[in-house]
């Protein structure tokens, strides 16, 4: 019932005709307030006449006023296009079709760019593009963006331009022509067959010059070994989805190991079909990626590696090769004989770093006639001759180099004897750097030239032999950048662009194609020709080796980390903050120390009071160079071995904030990768940034399901995947078939689920920085990752095993009887918080799971969390007022908090607190603010942009049409994601699978993410 009271607010509102009345609805102060007067300076403010009552009113308007601006959002103003380019829509993706090559990582891409800034980085589908992007290709598209890359050429460390670099540069040329003074091009692996030619012809036009190939971590040993059988210079480009069993001695071919690649065909045969999958040894030094995957992972230093190479070579072959005492002999011989019964089917691959091992790989396959083994279609992405860069440093401090152009290297970095370069350096009359960023080398040099990013370049690639890639750049260049290869034209007086110099060279490599059509695909598959095998004596090779002596001390095994690899692209912070996939930890290298080793040395890692991870400092001595390193106790490290990782330490052109680790390339002498060390514990305490600090399972089987490859094939899946059972009205009931609450349906429209296979995940973390990059994930630095505030929306949990294997974890808590005694609970758990000294790993993607029943939608009081016809869990930023009871209600402990403002924030001074860091970030997806909760979306920008395309183009989505961020980027097929209620799409054949099941069933959430159970060929 309405009612026609009228209040008033004063007396005078009585009278109709008060003049006061009208002037106050007009202006609430009647009298104006004399603000000059009493705050123009202290003078006349003691001297006011000012009234208290006055200066309240000034006070509480104005204070109103400031607290309304501050509640208003900035005004950005957007400027439209005058002429608007046609190839734009605003508000619509392009992709460009690209390869990159950067030295030591590629990849066959397809680039995602919005209004002419690329954005993120695909792979490329394409028939013929067989190499997929990696964790640090999919952030090279950040790398693009850093602001500390070199922006001008400088001459003497000062800024020039580059057509007075250009005059000093021929000027020297020209004089080393006339006094037959030397000339070197030093760069690192090209595999362009135009800059190939370019160079020869530059070396034609100047005969004293030659090229010199140097690869920063060397495989000069595989390549040398392969040279002087087949006569080229190239690496085998393995099939491992050809191969039944693989044998593996040190060769993380699941990381970079010769350039890393073969994870895809590796998962094909790592997938039970038809009760079939391969069987894996790994011998390694080092807790590795392949080592994890491996169903029979022995530890053992290099050294003994050697000699079991050789007593392999011997069951193989039927050679006779005396050799010494063979570590693990029964296994060594096992492996041996089932490589042997697989013949064809068999592949034997090696990281060990000596030509004499590599000749030993390369006669165990031809002697297998193993078909993962083939000499056509070589890998040539590795060229580097470790004995010519040696004896360029001789020839530089000798004084015989007389100018030194350098290109896409960082040999005063990368260089274990880097004072002589340096040395050497000083004596040379013009050294020239081309380089992204003014690094170590680029900052002693006499010229520095800025280089473009690949995705600002034209180029053409070989990556494989008879496989020819067009690299396209898809931003103008952002800086007044120089490449290298339009310098050499303008050296060989070729007045051509490198573009037009491309093209015309093309022709010899696309087998009929049109230039067109092989830009825009970005590939073109040839027919490469096979190398025929000469005569080498392999018998004296494996002598050689069985002669070859171990270490003294320690054995030292340097390897690349999987974030950061060679250390090119340092200066990136989500590389930085990647977890290590073994170790969880971010922003750091380490020495990794068997845990036999680090209790006899004293060394220990633990958890402190705010939770997190601190280690004892060792010295390390190698060759006399002494370094203090943080420690990490590894499962699974050899005894008598050491690792650190190459790639850390860096200081030049690199924020403060990612000046982080040692540069353990000082320890890299003569190229080889494991070094006689000594190690003694120091002083202090290390503080890690790790973003896992449970180790083990502790017998939750029921998390990570796993089985062996005989029960699967012979026993019912309820044996192997049991259902969990719950109590109902006092009655056990499968889990599956109780609800909490009232469903709905489901089966109308499109419903999304992500199906994710233990069996080929290996790790990798490709889909991590790619679910970064399309989603806009902050960087929080070392110190909020300690504090366990770190964003990622995907984490790859690591466990081992307690006991030798998982299944007998799963034995012993089984086992446990009462609290006391041998088998009491209580002692029991204790001790299975401890990994075993050489445990079982398994890998498990962990998102928001988006439950049907999701336990964070029912407390938020705000309904920020809620649930989607789709499937979707969604997050409506604006209504979150950071309650964090979603989180706490989490049982899977996905969801992230943002605790600060980590945009347009000094105190975070990563991408996102600079305008050029900013251009990454993808318009489609907020960028939220200090208070907010944050998780997995299951991309839902993506699948609602599908269905638009589908409704634009007037048909259905196509079967399979459907990706997220991570299962694009799934290299390995581990992830699928799509529609479940489509029946012929693969993620709903995949939800049937007898192998499928939800992570922590017994809970009742019933997510729309679901796990395969990991068989094991044991």
């Amino acid at each position: 019932m309405s009612s026609n009271k009228k209040y008033w607010k004063s007396v005078e509102e009585l009278n109709e005709n008060s003049s006061i009345v009208e002037t106050l609805r007009n202006n609430e102060f009647v009298e104006p307030i004399p603000t000059e007067d009493f705050l123009s300076d202290k003078e006349s403010l003691s001297s006011s006449s000012t009234t208290r009552r006055d200066f309240l009113k000034y006070v509480g308007f104005s204070t109103a006023a400031a607290t309304l601006a501050a509640c208003e959002g900035p005004v950005h103003k957007s400027i439209p296009y005058v002429l608007q380019p046609e190839q734009i829509i605003p508000g619509v993706a392009d992709y460009y079709a690209t390869t990159m090559f950067d030295g030591f990582d590629f990849a066959n891409l397809l680039v995602k760019t919005r209004e002419g800034r690329p954005i993120k980085i695909e792979n490329n589908t394409i028939a013929g593009a067989k190499f997929a992007a990696n964790a640090r290709v999919h952030a090279s598209v950040l790398s693009l963006y850093d602001s500390m890359r070199l922006k001008v050429t400088k001459i003497a460390q000062k800024d020039a331009n580059w057509q007075e670099a250009d005059l000093k540069i021929k000027a020297s040329l020209a004089d080393a022509k006339a006094k037959g003074g030397q000339v070197v091009l030093l760069t690192g692996t090209l595999a362009s067959p135009s800059t190939e030619k370019l160079i020869a012809e530059f070396i034609a036009k100047n005969p004293t010059a030659k090229h010199i190939v140097y690869d920063s971590v060397s495989e000069s040993a595989a390549l040398d070994a392969f040279e002087a059988v087949y006569g080229e210079r190239a690496l085998v480009d393995y099939d491992f989805s050809k191969a039944n069993t693989i044998v593996s001695l040190d060769a993380d071919f699941l990381g970079d190991w010769q350039g890393g690649g073969f994870d895809s065909g590796y998962a094909q045969g790592r997938i039970p079909q038809a009760g079939k999958m391969s069987k894996h040894y790994q011998f390694e030094a080092n807790m590795t990626l392949s080592g994890a995957a491996a169903d029979k992972r022995v530890p053992m230093t290099v050294a003994n590696q050697k000699q079991a190479l050789i007593k392999i070579y011997s069951i193989i072959t039927g050679a006779s090769v005396a050799s010494g005492k063979v570590a693990n002999e029964d296994v060594v011989v096992k492996a041996a004989q089932q490589l042997k019964a697989a013949g064809s089917k068999g592949l034997l691959v090696s990281g060990i770093q000596d030509k004499n091992a590599q000749l030993l790989v390369l006669a165990i396959n031809q002697a297998l006639g193993s078909e993962a083994f083939s000499t056509i279609g070589t890998r040539q992405i590795r060229k580097g001759s470790n004995e010519k860069v040696a004896q360029l440093i001789a020839d530089m401090n000798a004084g015989s180099v007389h100018t030194l152009i350098m290109s896409g290297v960082n040999p005063v970095y990368t260089l274990a004897d880097s004072a002589k370069f340096v040395s050497g350096l000083k004596k040379v009359k013009l050294s020239v750097a081309f380089s992204l960023r003014e690094d170590e080398t680029a900052s002693i040099t006499n010229i520095a030239v800025p280089a473009p990013h690949y995705l600002e370049s034209w180029n053409d690639l070989m990556l494989t032999k008879g496989t020819y890639s067009v690299v396209q750049p898809t931003i103008r260049p952002l800086f007044s950048s120089k490449q290298f290869q339009e310098a050499l034209l303008s050296w060989n007086g070729n007045g051509v662009s490198f573009y037009d110099y491309i093209k015309a060279n093309a022709a010899a490599y696309t087998a009929g194609t049109t230039w067109n059509k092989a830009v825009h695909d970005g590939v073109v598959v040839g027919t490469p020709s096979g190398a025929s095998a000469g005569s080498v004596d392999y018998s004296a090779a494996a002598n050689a080796l069985a002669s070859s002596k171990g270490a003294n001390g320690f054995e030292l095994v340097l390897y690349t980390k999987t974030g950061l690899g060679d250390g090119q692209q340092a200066n990136n912070p989500w590389l930085q903050e990647f977890p290590d996939p073994i170790t969880r930890v971010s922003w750091d290298n380490y020495v990794t120390v068997a845990p036999a080793d680090a209790k006899k040395l004293g060394l220990e890692n633990k958890i402190v009071a705010n939770g997190g991870l601190n280690g004892s400092i060792a010295t390390l001595t190698v060759n006399g160079t002494k370094m203090d390193v943080p420690v990490i106790v590894q499962p699974g490290q050899a005894v008598g071995t050491l690792g650190l990782a190459l790639g850390y330490g860096k200081k030049a052109a690199l924020k403060e904030e990612m000046q982080v680790g040692v540069n353990a390339y000082a320890f890299y002498t003569n190229f080889n990768n494991v070094q006689s060390a000594s190690i003694a514990k120091a002083n202090g305490e290390y503080e890690f940034a790790c973003v896992q600090s449970q180790k083990t399972l502790m017998g939750r089987g029921d998390i990570i399901k796993e089985t062996t490859l005989t029960i699967f094939n012979t026993k019912d899946s309820k044996e192997w995947n049991e259902v969990p059972m719950v109590s109902l009205d006092h009655k056990e009931v499968e889990a599956t078939k109780v609800d909490l609450w009232e469903s709905f349906d489901r089966s109308v429209g499109h419903h999304f689920n992500l199906s994710i296979d233990l069996n080929a995940c290996t790790g990798c973390g490709a889909c991590v920085i790619a679910c970064h990059a399309e989603n806009n994930v902050p960087v929080v630095g070392k110190s909020e990752v300690r504090r366990s505030r770190d964003m990622h929306w995907l984490r790859i949990d690591r466990y081992y095993s307690s006991q030798d294997t998982f299944a007998e974890d799963n034995e012993k808590k089984e086992s446990f009887n009462g609290l006391f005694g041998d088998k009491g609970s209580l002692g029991g758990f204790g001790q299975m918080e401890n990994p075993a000294d050489n445990p079982q790993v398994a890998f498990q993607p962990v998102m928001c799971q988006h439950c049907n029943h999701a336990p964070c939608e029912t407390v938020c009081p705000v309904a920020a969390t809620s649930h989607g016809r789709q499937g979707q869990n969604q997050m409506a930023y604006n209504r979150c007022v950071g309650t964090r009871y979603c989180a706490n209600n989490c049982p899977y402990k996905v969801r992230r908090f943002n605790w600060f403002l980590y945009n347009n924030n000094d105190e975070f001074d990563f991408h996102m607190n600079d305008d050029l860091g900013r251009m990454v970030v993808n318009p489609d997806v907020n960028v939220r603010s200090r208070g907010v909760m944050e998780k997995c979306s299951m991309c839902i920008q993506k699948t609602q942009l599908t269905i638009l395309t589908a409704k634009r183009e007037g048909r259905e989505v196509n079967v399979d049409e459907f990706q997220t961020a991570c299962s694009s980027a799934c290299t390995t097929g581990a992830m699928v994601f799509g529609d479940v209620n489509n029946k012929e799409s693969k993620v709903a054949k995949l939800a049937e699978d007898k192998r499928m099941y939800h992570l922590l069933e017994h809970v009742g959430t019933k997510p729309n993410v679901f796990y395969h159970v990991k068989v094991r060929n044991t």
